[in-house]
């Protein structure tokens, strides 16, 4: 560990170094990268650095009991133990350190609510766990941005895209992506039967410009009339925008603004992440992590999490455990659930390292 140890404190050292040079804010993709891996490394610097010191004043020590002299043997035992208490205090914390980082951590991300198998009722509670993610972001401060919405007359939502930004957003919200399923009452149930209900959720790093290059004949770009819910009209200009990559065939589209250029501006954005995360996908199509691992169909019978109103329960199929309080937890109080995740993943991750 110490040899780890050594290395990474070296790595952060030169990376300061680099960014600290003037030539690397000519190539913005490695000063992402380099930035990204520097606020990785910050966050554990002082501790690497108290280890290795701990260590040499263990070896200091252990040089002064070889000398003569009484009072210079009794510091130097004293020593040894403070410096041993010291380690055993820091090891835990290094090996979860030492764990290998998610090359997303630290980078902003786009997420995609779609109302799945349900009909009406998948749509309202597509609405209200958007909601729900909207809090649990104001509770870190991560910022929201609307990249697009499709309401239903009911005012559900057949999905929503929106771009959360900033240093934790990925952290905070790489455990929602999968299908989530909600047993409930509906409002318009006469009988009082209990339904269920799917909503899908899609958690994808966000590309920069430099990650993924986009040919201008890659893309068809088409215009067209904003509408509301149900079809109706709500702009009389063609500012809506529908952009079609054509070696991928993925299409974005983006209503929301009036302006046709920041519609094309957001659905740029989304087709970017879109991409690169389709490049990841077929790097790595067995890890099944990026969007259509996380999607699925949409069916009631693939979830990662079930939401039980009647119970009042929450259960995050992944790690086999409940969590009371769903109202609470509809406000944006995730957290609960969020640390079981990420203990339950640091966990795995060290029975391979």
């Amino acid at each position: 560990m110490l040899q780890k140890i050594q290395n990474l404190i070296a790595e952060f050292e030169g990376i300061e170094q680099q960014l600290a040079s003037a030539e690397i804010t000519v190539n913005q993709k490695k000063f992402c990268e380099l930035s990204i891996r520097h606020a990785q490394l910050s966050n554990n610097i002082e501790s690497f650095r108290d280890y290795v010191g701990a260590i040499q004043d263990i070896k200091d020590a252990e040089e002064m009991l070889k000398s003569g002299d009484e009072e210079m043997q009794k510091l130097a035992k004293e020593e040894i133990e403070t410096a041993t208490e010291k380690i055993n205090f820091l090891e835990g914390k290094l090996k979860v350190a030492l764990l290998p980082h998610d090359p997303s951590e630290g980078k902003n991300v786009i997420i995609e609510v779609r109302a799945g198998t349900g009909g009406e009722e998948a749509a309202l509670f597509a609405a209200e766990l958007a909601r729900a993610y909207f809090r649990f972001a104001e509770n870190f401060r991560i910022k929201i941005e609307l990249l697009g919405k499709s309401e239903t007359e009911a005012g559900g939502l057949k999905e929503i895209i929106f771009r959360a930004e900033g240093h934790e957003a990925y952290v905070k919200f790489k455990f929602e992506a999968g299908t989530h399923r909600v047993q409930r009452i509906p409002a318009t149930e006469s009988k009082g039967r209990v339904h269920t209900s799917a909503v899908t959720v899609a958690v994808l790093p966000e590309a920069e410009d430099v990650d993924v290059e986009i040919r201008p004949d890659e893309i068809r770009i088409d215009t067209f009339c904003s509408s509301g819910p149900g079809g109706q009209s709500v702009n009389t200009t063609y500012s809506a925008i529908r952009i079609t990559h054509l070696p991928t065939g993925i299409i974005v589209s983006q209503q929301d603004e009036k302006s046709q250029i920041k519609n094309k501006a957001k659905a740029m954005r989304v087709l970017r992440t879109r991409l690169l995360a389709h490049e990841k996908e077929l790097a790595s199509k067995e890890r099944g992590e990026l969007r259509s691992g996380m999607i699925g169909s949409g069916d009631r019978s693939e979830k990662i999490r079930t939401y039980n109103f009647p119970q009042d329960r929450v259960t995050d199929h992944r790690i086999s455990q409940n969590f009371s309080n769903l109202p609470k937890i509809m406000e944006g109080n995730f957290t609960e659930i969020v640390n079981a995740l990420t203990e339950a993943e640091i966990v795995e991750k060290m029975k391979f390292n």
